[in-house]
């Protein structure tokens, strides 16, 4: 039996992670209900996902403190499903059919917004790290 399946801990908890995730990605398309031209929605849930990922990876309190198992529980199950690359990306598509600037626009925002976010998670993992 292989070494990866042995960890079956992982596996639980990505699924569990995965179930929250995809509950609370639900959850903001709820809030937001398809009122805007722009897909909101889909933007806000990947800059949070964005933000908490690099936070998580970076964070040496978070990697001292928490077992591996919860930690792939938390970014590959339940960022994972949170956020969504499928959805942005048919988002795009079906925006250019409409309004091809805003779709551009939401590219570009996606992106660097992401970016943005990643690169302050990162910041606020290291910030934490230097005052432990």
């Amino acid at each position: 039996m292989s070494a990866r399946l042995i960890n079956w801990k992982v596996y639980l908890a990505v699924g569990i992670g995965g179930m929250i995730g995809a509950v609370g990605r639900y959850s903001i398309s709820l809030l937001f209900d398809n009122r805007f031209l722009f897909p909101v929605e889909t933007l806000i849930a990947n800059f949070i996902g964005c933000f908490l990922l690099s936070f998580i990876l970076n964070s040496v309190w978070i990697k001292k403190r928490i077992p591996q198992e919860i930690s792939t529980g938390l970014t590959a199950g339940v960022i994972g499903a949170f956020t969504t690359f499928s959805t942005f990306a048919v988002e795009t598509v079906t925006l250019s059919y409409h309004h091809l600037f805003l779709s551009f626009c939401y590219v570009f925002i996606s992106i660097i917004g992401g970016l943005i976010l990643c690169y302050l998670g990162y910041r606020l993992a290291n910030k934490r790290q230097e005052n432990i």
